[in-house]
């Protein structure tokens, strides 16, 4: 019995040891790289927090009340941190963490003043603890929809870049540890940090066995860093880029970026640096550009067709890519789009 629990203990704070460690390195990393990797820092950071409080209070429940207020207070911030990440990512948004920081912090500092756990512990069992778990899972449902695009390439059956693995690993990890405590009245109270070290040494994982060297998951916006195209292969590319549209080449639903490079007579790494860092988007989105297009003249010049086939015309692979992709691009759906024209 004695062997199990030193194992249990081992277990459960061998992935707070290596949160620590992760958060360091992210800290040092996003100096160096990128500013969002603070956020993932912190993130680990307050999750270790949380966990080694766990591990010490299941081990020892004679354990100093201030140790246990400090790790229930960091949950407060472990929702924040995902969303703030999770929202770094997207450009088109302002990140104001400040809001969603220092309230949260202000709020649990001043509950924890005029409330210290070793006086009201009921009030901290009953009321504040479930209160912060509340808002763990509301930032866990906002910040699903930073992960929306992936679940559509997923649907659409369209590949995965490292980054998207990289988001969905971090994301579920963390609602699975909330579940996890969420749950320890009918498991136990040590599940959650033996979760925190089954999910970190799996996001490990994903960092020793990635392949590609030339991308990152903490930084895929400098993949091509350093490795500029010169001015004359931009104007050829720019120049024979025609040639998709001129020959419907994106009619082909299974059109790729090796095949756009042949036909263009381009490396397939040049090609997607000039659409990723020139075009401003990826080559997946610039050729759905280029059939919600074609698929706007079908609608406005074919009556007899339904929706559905002008969408596989247009060289979508299923109904609802062409109707989400229409919809995403023009604010209308097929329909709408067909009926405000012909007016």
């Amino acid at each position: 019995m004695i062997e199990s629990n030193q194992l249990l203990f081992f277990f459960s704070a061998l992935g707070v040891f290596n949160g620590f460690i992760l958060s360091i390195y992210f800290a040092i990393n996003a100096k160096k790289k990128n500013f969002t990797n603070y956020f993932l820092s912190l993130l680990l950071l307050v999750l270790s927090i949380r966990i080694v409080k766990s591990v010490f209070f299941f081990f020892n429940p004679h354990l100093s009340n201030i140790f246990i207020q400090i790790g229930l207070s960091a949950c407060v911030l472990i929702g924040p941190f995902l969303f703030l990440y999770l929202k770094s990512y997207k450009k088109d948004e302002k990140i104001n963490w400040k809001k969603h920081v220092i309230s949260y912090l202000a709020a649990i500092t001043i509950l924890g003043i005029f409330y210290p756990y070793v006086e009201h512990r009921a009030i901290w069992s009953n009321w504040i603890v479930c209160a912060i778990y509340l808002q763990w899972f509301i930032y866990i449902v906002l910040s699903f929809k930073y992960l929306r695009p992936i679940f559509t390439k997923i649907k659409e059956k369209e590949s995965l870049k490292r980054i998207d693995v990289w988001f969905l690993s971090i994301y579920f990890g963390v609602a699975f540890i909330w579940l996890a405590y969420s749950m320890a009245a009918y498991t136990s109270y040590i599940v959650g940090a033996l979760s925190f070290t089954f999910i970190l040494y799996l996001i490990v994982l994903l960092l020793i066995f990635k392949t590609n060297s030339e991308s990152t998951f903490f930084n895929e916006k400098e993949k091509y860093k350093n490795k500029e195209i010169d001015k004359e292969t931009l104007d050829l590319i720019d120049q024979k880029l025609s040639v998709i549209i001129e020959k419907e080449l994106f009619l082909n639903p299974n059109f790729s970026l090796d095949e756009a490079a042949k036909e263009l007579k381009v490396t397939k790494h040049i090609l997607s640096q000039y659409v990723n860092e020139v075009l401003g988007r990826s080559f997946s989105s610039l050729i759905k550009e280029y059939r919600i297009e074609k698929a706007k003249k079908l609608l406005e010049t074919e009556t007899n067709y339904t929706i559905e086939n002008l969408g596989y015309d247009s060289g979508f692979n299923s109904k609802s890519a062409f109707f989400t992709a229409f919809k995403k691009t023009t604010g209308l759906t097929p329909a709408e789009y067909q009926k405000s024209y012909l007016k």
